[in-house]
């Protein structure tokens, strides 16, 4: 998604980029004071838990990427066959109202990240995401409908959290999907919160003001002619 909005305004691209740099700076702290703790107080547990670490990293990899499979190769089965169209054509109506623009291009890019997101399969929504983001820098209210386009992918209503789950699988959790209804209601909360605030604070543009002071120039030139 970062190379999807890495194409939208400079403003929000700027704004992403401050804050990937926050989290890996923060990230890394942490792994040094934690590093730095252990080394302390335990120096002998030092190597085996970066094995066991690493150990751990390839198995939940592992697991994702069978579930990407899983749900890309469904995606295309359903682009394919038409269902991916249909879904997008039932969120067109609310998409043209949200992002104000009626570009059938940029609406259908959308519409298609969008339902992938319900899906909760944030990977596989990168290539509509790519192509949605450069089609609604080309709107008349680029702007917003570029705000707008950040906010749900960052929120993100997932219906059902196919990588949290997976992740829940992975490690052998007893319920691992307790976690459907709570990401529901929590998403649906933050996407409608966030969508208020974009539409509160970011403004439609001013419709381009007509030449009004013409007639009162050829008027005046009239006048003077006389």
């Amino acid at each position: 998604m970062f190379y999807a909005l890495s194409s939208a305004k400079p403003v929000i691209f700027r704004a992403l980029t401050a804050y990937i740099i926050r989290m890996n700076i923060l990230f890394t702290a942490v792994f040094l004071i934690c590093t730095a703790l252990l080394l302390f107080n335990a120096p002998e547990a030092f190597l085996p838990a970066l094995i066991d670490g690493a150990g751990k990293s390839a198995t939940l990899c592992l697991s994702l990427l069978a579930t990407y499979a899983l749900w890309m190769g469904l995606m295309r089965v359903w682009e394919d066959s038409g269902v991916a169209r249909g879904i997008s054509r039932l969120l067109k109506p609310v998409a043209r109202k949200l992002f104000r623009t009626d570009d059938d291009e940029a609406l259908g890019a959308v519409c298609m990240n969008l339902s992938v997101n319900l899906l909760g399969i944030s990977g596989a929504t990168t290539p509509y995401g790519v192509k949605a983001a450069k089609l609604l820098d080309k709107t008349p209210e680029a702007e917003y409908a570029s705000a707008m386009f950040f906010v749900l992918n960052a929120t993100s209503l997932q219906l059902f959290p196919a990588s949290i789950v997976a992740m829940l699988t992975s490690m052998h959790s007893a319920n691992p999907t307790s976690i459907i209804l709570p990401t529901l209601f929590t998403t649906l909360f933050s996407t409608l919160l966030g969508c208020t605030l974009t539409f509160l604070f970011i403004r439609p543009k001013s419709k381009s003001k007509q030449p009004v002071s013409a007639p009162k120039i050829l008027k005046t030139k009239g006048v003077s002619m006389r």
